[in-house]
């Protein structure tokens, strides 16, 4: 089982007319769905409200087949995420205060069981406290156990204090197996201008950053081929598929859901499996993660396509 770890949410999306409804979102969330329609075995672990927006995120969950034993309810408010789309681009503005899963504490967090294979880790839950500190917490405890994969998935209007979450950030990096950013996560993360974007890649894989190393980084590029760059010297690029573009809402999610499925299929989803993968097998997952990212931005929302779509 690939367990996933952080935010569930509940996205306002602004209408036409000017008014809000409520889907279920959060970027943790909308990549354990696309696993579960990808038919992957699958769980989540977050902080859910036992209020009517916690209810919805829970039945969405079991209704992709994502296992919610992990769940941790509580009796708080869900976190809400209004979504304005310009120009195809989400804009958010969230109301996370005191929420269920923004308090999440080290104490909540379960035993973990031996059917699971990986641990995911993003979004907002690395950024906010106490749940940030609890989810590295729970990386901290289980790496040696479990394969890791980290999308920081960077919202720099949210980050506060940049050191301090910067700190964190490399906390997990050291001990993460998979580290996936984009383009503008690793310009943020690494800002001098003199760099490429592969040398910069680079510096989060060859101990500059990460003290013990990745074995794995993975740079999304928008249109452009996506980078990948192995502990063992490989460079893989992988071009993008074209697609006509409805807007970008859980692109990089379900990119990273077809990875972690395709390597599930492959049976490399395993630590020590994955330690030995070859190109060719990379190369299978990430030509499978740019299909499915394809596919959910031709639709309008969060919206993953099953694995039958994927031909």
């Amino acid at each position: 089982m690939i367990l996933c770890c952080g935010e569930a949410l509940i996205d306002m999306v602004q209408a036409e007319n000017g008014s809000f409804m409520p889907h279920c979102g959060g970027a943790v969330f909308n990549t354990a769905i696309a696993l579960g329609r990808l038919e992957a075995s699958v769980g989540m672990l977050t902080g859910l409200s036992n209020d009517m927006f916690g209810a919805q995120l829970r039945q969405a969950l079991q209704a992709s087949n994502v296992t919610t034993d992990y769940v941790v309810t509580a009796n708080r408010p869900t976190t809400l995420a209004f979504v304005q789309l310009v120009d195809g681009q989400a804009r958010y503005h969230f109301f996370d205060e005191n929420s269920a899963g923004r308090m999440l504490q080290q104490t909540d967090m379960p035993v973990l069981s031996d059917t699971i294979s990986a641990l995911y880790f993003s979004g907002i839950s690395l950024v906010f406290e106490p749940c940030a500190d609890s989810y590295l917490a729970l990386l901290q405890q289980n790496h040696q156990q479990y394969l890791i994969m980290l999308d920081p998935n960077i919202r720099p209007n949210f980050i506060v204090d940049r050191a301090h979450y910067c700190n964190r950030l490399e906390k997990m990096f050291a001990l993460a197996d998979i580290i996936k950013v984009s383009d503008e996560d690793l310009h943020w993360l690494i800002p001098e201008t003199n760099l490429s974007l592969e040398e910069k890649a680079q510096k989060l894989i060859d101990k500059k950053l990460v003290d013990k190393g990745a074995k794995l980084i993975i740079v999304t590029r928008g249109t452009q081929d996506t980078l990948c760059l192995s502990h063992h010297g490989d460079i893989i690029m992988t071009p993008t598929l074209p697609a006509k573009v409805i807007d970008t809402i859980g692109a990089g999610d379900s990119f990273n859901a077809g990875f972690l499925a395709k390597l599930s299929e492959l049976d490399a989803v395993d630590k020590a499996e994955f330690a030995n993968i070859t190109p060719e097998t990379l190369q299978q997952a990430l030509h499978y993660a740019t299909k499915t990212a394809a596919i959910t931005v031709s639709r309008a929302g969060a919206n993953p396509p099953n694995r039958a779509e994927i031909a």
